[in-house]
């Protein structure tokens, strides 16, 4: 066996071996009925066996009284057999012959037919005894019942099998049904429900599952409104106070004081804004403006106003039915991004219905490219070290709106390692191939393998 393949193996058992709950089950079942088939083919075998061997004792018995009294009436011993002091007696037999009673005896031989023996003191003093094979007849009714009985129990193992695949596939189908719509309830679409989805007559641990999973979910869902609809208070009651300390700001003296006042007051009226636009996209409601345009032509014409250093490339002209005002803003915070947290020259490349924006600076950070961007998430370490965290957040929730789909990535040189250093980050957004309804839903946007 291969390096490569001992390595995957490894991996393989470290990960852990994934099994369905179909085979489980049916493992399961097959086991047990093999385990109750061989028992019972044992014991009919050996009820069988012992009961055909007391009936050959039996006639065996007979025989020998007939026999004797052939022999104590004309003194012959011709017939059935019989023998007068037989020298290839068992031992057993003859200890118990020698106690003046009659006995039968069967002896067994390795891999071969038993004999059948009978034994009787007589009143000279000598032991008649008789013995003969087990029948043919019986032997092949035994060789028959073996094979009736290993038919039977692989039969059952198999009927085990298939019964656990029935019984484990619908398990398993309601079990998958459950995680699928789990999935869309993660996703936000909260008018789903796990127990709905499942269906089903026949109530379960399945049933107890989804129900509990519904109610976390309206546990969460309650909660996040909850916060959303706090933040929402906040900032719009922070909004009015922020307006009137700017306008103050407006009436002071010229200087460096005022600048500073200024400054920052704009800064906090920024923040409420965006905090404001947050929470309205947390609540779902807001709904694409929608208008046909050419997007390389938009692209280029709107970047040439947000910041004229930014050099545009239009690889493949398309056109798209989007939202104007969202898809700029969704390119403002990019830009913005790049420009704050990355190093020139910022590119921007349309190539269809795809936009990338990149720059040359440190990449993204590692939380960013797993769980996407957070609001108020900074750190000395990575991009969002300075700032609030809620233009990548907005841009994200802008592109749920337009029904596109957001990604961030890291360049590296080629043959990098994890710890090397990125040489520049790219975000990219796929506009989708139909523009969203008026209701908000939109085709899910399925992506080439090159670009995952």
């Amino acid at each position: 066996m291969s390096r490569g393949t001992m390595a995957s193996l490894r991996a393989k058992l470290a990960s852990g071996l994934r099994t369905g709950v179909r085979w489980k089950i049916s493992a399961a079942i097959a086991l047990v009925g093999a385990l109750v088939a061989v028992a019972l083919s044992l014991v009919v075998h050996n009820a069988a066996r012992v009961s055909m061997l007391d009936n050959a004792r039996d006639v065996q018995d007979e025989r020998i009284l007939y026999a004797q009294r052939i022999y104590e009436t004309s003194g012959r011993t011709g017939q059935f057999g019989m023998k007068i002091d037989d020298p290839e007696m068992p031992k057993d037999l003859l200890a118990k012959v020698l106690t003046g009673r009659r006995a039968t005896y069967v002896e067994d031989h390795d891999g071969g037919v038993p004999d059948i023996w009978a034994a009787v003191p007589l009143s000279d003093g000598h032991i008649l005894s008789l013995h003969t094979r087990f029948t043919d007849r019986s032997a092949t009714v035994m060789k028959d019942l073996d094979q009736a009985l290993v038919i039977g129990s692989i039969s059952v193992v198999f009927g085990g099998c298939a019964l656990g695949v029935l019984i484990g596939g619908q398990l398993s189908r309601r079990l998958r049904k459950a995680a699928t719509a789990a999935q869309e309830v993660a996703q936000g679409q909260t008018d789903v429900s796990v127990r709905d989805a499942i269906g089903g007559v026949v109530r379960d641990e399945t049933d107890d599952l989804a129900r509990s999973v519904d109610a976390m979910a309206d546990a969460l869902k309650q909660r996040l409104e909850a916060e959303r609809r706090v933040t929402a208070d906040i900032a719009h009651e922070l909004r009015t106070p922020v307006t009137g300390l700017l306008t103050a700001a407006e009436l002071l003296p010229p200087g460096r004081p005022t600048e500073l006042v200024r400054d920052r007051a704009q800064a906090m009226r920024t923040l409420v804004e965006d905090v404001l636009e947050v929470a309205r996209l947390d609540s779902a409601a807001e709904r694409a403006e929608l208008q046909d345009l050419m997007l390389g032509e938009f692209v280029t014409r709107r970047i040439a106003v947000l910041d004229s250093d930014v050099s545009v490339t239009v690889v493949h002209e398309s056109e798209v039915t989007t939202d104007p005002r969202r898809l700029e803003r969704i390119l403002g915070n990019l830009l913005a991004n790049a420009a704050k947290h990355g190093k020139p020259p910022v590119e921007v490349s349309v190539e269809g219905r795809v936009v990338r924006v990149r720059d040359h600076g440190p990449g993204f950070p590692a939380g960013l490219l797993d769980e996407g961007p957070s609001r108020f998430r900074t750190g000395s370490t990575d991009r969002a070290g300075v700032g609030h965290g809620l233009g990548l957040t907005i841009a994200a929730g802008q592109a749920r709106v337009l029904g596109a789909r957001l990604t961030f990535r890291n360049v590296t040189p080629a043959g990098a390692g994890p710890e090397d250093p990125a040489e520049g980050a790219v975000a990219v957004l796929w506009l989708p191939e139909h523009a969203p309804t008026s209701t908000g839903s939109f085709p899910i946007l399925r992506l080439p393998d090159k670009y995952k």
